[in-house]
């Protein structure tokens, strides 16, 4: 018989992840059930708000969801570890090592997935971020006093480490302090820094850096993953990691492209010298360091989980 599961997320229809990985995995899993399992699919919080798209797949409002880990940082404080700053310059490495630890009997799945009663099917790491300025990067000295722009969280504390000034802001609001010169640049990826106008004010943009990421995840609640069966159970994990691997690799190939289009559109590609990009990763690593002590504070396996991605990243290639 049917098995009929409502599907939701936060993402405009036009939105970048929708085509290869929400769709590659709804597709995926009706067309290897051989149509047993359909999908009734409700996009653009249909179902409710992005911060609370976790509650309602727990809840069962939602059967399955797409969730970015940082809205609902509160309850997935361990997911973090993928989007501290100095992870890997390729979104498909850190989404191979991610994928390790957070599904099956990956220590996150069991010290973070298991006691919520959550399940995570299929996990993407976004391409990490990179640093735009008006001004020209010359080195890690560059960012001394730059006013620069981040959504909060580990990046802020990368930024401290570089001597910038943290501002908090919505990607929406950039542009106009940018072009005002109320801020000097910010922290984001490069898709984002394209579909929000900023070349033209912002004239540079590191690359092969790692400034911080962004997780996301399709899963369902643990009780309404036992209700399927087995074979159902097989072919969606199946269909996640394929559907992992596609959309990374979509991603990390787009990057190429957006410094293409970054360059036609007035914004430099930024390379640093080997020493400066070393400087940079070893404010990264204490920024890594500093994230795990404060989960150890509270409690939570902060230093473990890191020290498990570090390995799945090193063990991965």
């Amino acid at each position: 018989k049917k098995i009929v599961l409502r599907y939701g997320d936060h993402l405009p229809a036009n939105h970048f992840l929708v085509e290869p990985m929400v769709r590659h995995w709804l597709n995926a899993v009706t067309k290897n059930t051989n149509g047993a399992v359909q999908f009734e699919y409700y996009p653009g919080e249909q179902l409710g708000k992005a911060k609370d798209l976790l509650a309602l797949t727990l809840s069962g409002v939602a059967d399955v969801t797409l969730i970015a880990a940082s809205y609902t940082s509160d309850k997935l404080p361990l997911t973090a570890v993928a989007e501290l700053p100095g992870g890997p310059d390729k979104g498909c490495d850190a989404t191979a090592a991610f994928r390790r630890i957070a599904t099956g009997e990956g220590i996150l799945a069991v010290k973070e997935y298991v006691p919520l009663g959550y399940r995570a099917i299929s996990v993407v790491v976004l391409p990490p971020q990179q640093i735009f300025s008006r001004h020209e990067l010359k080195s890690a000295k560059s960012f001394d006093g730059m006013k620069l722009t981040t959504a909060g969280g580990a990046k802020e504390i990368m930024l401290r480490k570089l001597n910038a000034v943290p501002i908090r802001m919505g990607a929406p609001e950039i542009y106009e302090s940018l072009s005002r010169g109320t801020v000097d640049g910010g922290i984001l990826a490069t898709a984002s820094i394209l579909s929000y106008n900023l070349p033209g004010p912002a004239k540079y943009v590191t690359l092969g850096e790692n400034f911080g990421s962004t997780v996301v995840l399709i899963g369902m609640s643990e009780a309404r993953w036992k209700q399927l069966p087995e074979s159902v159970q097989k072919t969606m994990m199946e269909a996640g990691e394929a559907t992992g691997r596609n959309m990374c690799g979509v991603l990390d190939k787009d990057t190429g492209a957006d410094y293409e289009k970054l360059a036609q559109r007035g914004a430099a590609a930024v390379r640093f010298s080997a020493a400066d990009h070393q400087e940079i990763a070893a404010k990264a690593a204490t920024v890594q360091a500093e994230w795990a002590e404060a989960l150890d504070k509270r409690g939570k396996p902060g230093t473990e989980i890191l020290k498990a991605f570090n390995n799945a990243l090193t063990t991965g290639h």
